[in-house]
C-alpha cells in the first residue's frame, strides 16, 4: 500500500476520532474532497479505514499508545498475517526495526474485550445475555466485514435465478462469490464493495440493497394482499418497497418517519420499484395527530424501531465506540413509548411486529415483555408459526432472533404479536 494512502487513512481516522461522526459520512466528506483519488485507491483507503476501526481496542493494546500510524503498520501484521518484508516496502526502517521487536515479543492479552475490540459495558451485556461462551463467538463474528446483500423487486417480474445469472455475467471476475441468500428466498450475496449501483438491474428498479436479515423481518409481518400496513419507522423504506412487493402492489401502506431526508431516499427508490400502493407521512413524533388519527383502522403494523444499532456492528464499526449505556438507557424509553403508540393503529386482529438492528434483550425481549404486561389485549404468536410457511426455518424459539455467528447475517430481533380484544 503507498504511503500516501496510508497518510490519508490516518487524516479521516484522526478527524473521525476527534468529531465523533458516523464513519460513512466522514469518509464520503474526505472523498468528496479529494476527488482525484480513484475508485481502487477509494477502496484501499476504505478497507484500512473500517479496519482500523473494527480493531482499534486490541490496535491500541499492542501499540502501547493511541499513535495510528503504529496501528496501522500492526493491523498489516498481526490482523492481515502480511510478512514485515511486504511491509518493508513502505514502512521506514526504524518501523520495520519495532515491527521485528513486536513479533518476537508478542503481547499477552487475556482480556475478552481488548480481543474482540468491545467496550466493557457491551461486553458485559453479551455475557449477561447470551454466557461467556456465546459472546465470544459473537463478538468474534462481529470483527468480519459482512458481504452485500440485494434484494429481487419481484414486482419487476424477474427471478432470482435470473438476476444472479446476469450479475454473474457482469462481474465475472467474482462470479462464484454471487450466490443466492441461504435464509431470505429473494436475497442475493454479493462481494462487498462490487460497485451494484451502476448496473441496470439497480436503476431499472430490478433488485435493492438491503441486507439479508432486514428482508426476513418482512416475512414475519405475513401481510396479505390488499392489506392496510404502517411502517411506523420507515427510514429509507428498504422493509416498506419490501412490503410492497409481497402484497403484490395492492391495498395500501404508510410509510411514517421523523426525518424529511430518510423520506426523500425513499421517494428517489420508490421511482425504481414501480411500487405505487405507498404514501409516506412525515410526524414530528409517535403522538403526531396524523397518527393519532388513523387509530384502529389497519390490518399490519410494523415497529422497526430506533436503537443502538450494535447487530450492524459488521458494516458500522464505529458504533461500539460512539454509542454509550446512557444513551442505550435513554433509547430503551423512547422504543417503548413508540411501540405503545403504533399498537394503537391495530385494529381487533391486526399483527404488530416490534423490530429493531440489536443483540441486547435491553432493546428486544424486555421491551416486549413490558409492554405485553400493560396491553393485555395483545398475544405473542411464535415466529415459527408464520416463518416456516414460508420455508424458513428459525427454530422453535417465540421471538425472531438473528446473530451474525449463526446466521451470518446481521443481528437482528422481532416480537409477533396479535391484537386479541
Amino acid at each position: 500500500m503507498h504511503k500516501l494512502l496510508i497518510k490519508a487513512t490516518i487524516e479521516i481516522l484522526e478527524e473521525s476520532f476527534t468529531r465523533n461522526l458516523p464513519a460513512d459520512i466522514q469518509l464520503s466528506y474526505f472523498f468528496k474532497k479529494n476527488r482525484h483519488l480513484g475508485s481502487h485507491d477509494r477502496s484501499e483507503i476504505a478497507e484500512l479505514y473500517y479496519g482500523i476501526i473494527r480493531n482499534r481496542k486490541l490496535l491500541e493494546e499492542i501499540v502501547g499508545s493511541k499513535n495510528l500510524n503504529k496501528a496501522i503498520l500492526i493491523y498489516f501484521l498481526v490482523i492481515q498475517g502480511r510478512s514485515i518484508k511486504d511491509l518493508s516496502l513502505f514502512a521506514e526502517g526504524h518501523e520495520i526495526e519495532w515491527l521485528i521487536e513486536k513479533k518476537k515479543n508478542k503481547t499477552q492479552i487475556d482480556s475478552w474485550p481488548i480481543k474482540l475490540s468491545l467496550p466493557e459495558w457491551i461486553w458485559d451485556k453479551l455475557i449477561s445475555n447470551y454466557g461467556e461462551e456465546e459472546a465470544i463467538k459473537l463478538g468474534s463474528s462481529l470483527l468480519n466485514p459482512a458481504s452485500l446483500n440485494i434484494r429481487v423487486n419481484t414486482l419487476n417480474n424477474i427471478s432470482v435465478k435470473e438476476v444472479v445469472e446476469e450479475l454473474k455475467q457482469s462481474f465475472n471476475s467474482c462470479k462464484d462469490k454471487i450466490v443466492e441468500t441461504k435464509l431470505s428466498k429473494l436475497g442475493i450475496s454479493l462481494p462487498r464493495g462490487t460497485a451494484i449501483q451502476k448496473h441496470k438491474l439497480f436503476l431499472d428498479g430490478s433488485i435493492e440493497v438491503q441486507e439479508e436479515g432486514s428482508q426476513l423481518l418482512t416475512y414475519l409481518l405475513n401481510v396479505k394482499r390488499g392489506n392496510m400496513v404502517a411502517d411506523f419507522c420507515a427510514g429509507a423504506g428498504g422493509k416498506t418497497l419490501g412490503l410492497s412487493a409481497m402484497m403484490k402492489n395492492t391495498g395500501r401502506i404508510y410509510a411514517f418517519d421523523i426525518s424529511d431526508k430518510r423520506l426523500a431516499n425513499l421517494k428517489q427508490r420508490l421511482k425504481r420499484s414501480r411500487a405505487s400502493n405507498i404514501s409516506m407521512k412525515r410526524i414530528h413524533n409517535e403522538n403526531d395527530l396524523k397518527v393519532k388519527r388513523l387509530r384502529n383502522k389497519f390490518d399490519r403494523v410494523l415497529v422497526d424501531a430506533p436503537c443502538t444499532g450494535l447487530g450492524t456492528l459488521r458494516r458500522n464499526p464505529d458504533l461500539k465506540w460512539r454509542q454509550t449505556e446512557n444513551a442505550l438507557n435513554e433509547m430503551v424509553i423512547k422504543q417503548l413509548s413508540i411501540l405503545l403508540a403504533a399498537s394503537k393503529l391495530c385494529k381487533k386482529g391486526a399483527y404488530l411486529v416490534y423490530a429493531t438492528c440489536s443483540m441486547l434483550e435491553d432493546e428486544n425481549e424486555k421491551i416486549v415483555t413490558s409492554f405485553l404486561a400493560s396491553n393485555k389485549n395483545f398475544k405473542i404468536i411464535p415466529q415459527h408459526n408464520i416463518m416456516k410457511k414460508y420455508g424458513i426455518d428459525l427454530g422453535n424459539d417465540d421471538f425472531l432472533k438473528l446473530t451474525t455467528h449463526q446466521h451470518q447475517t446481521d443481528s437482528f430481533f422481532g416480537a409477533l404479536m396479535e391484537r386479541v380484544d
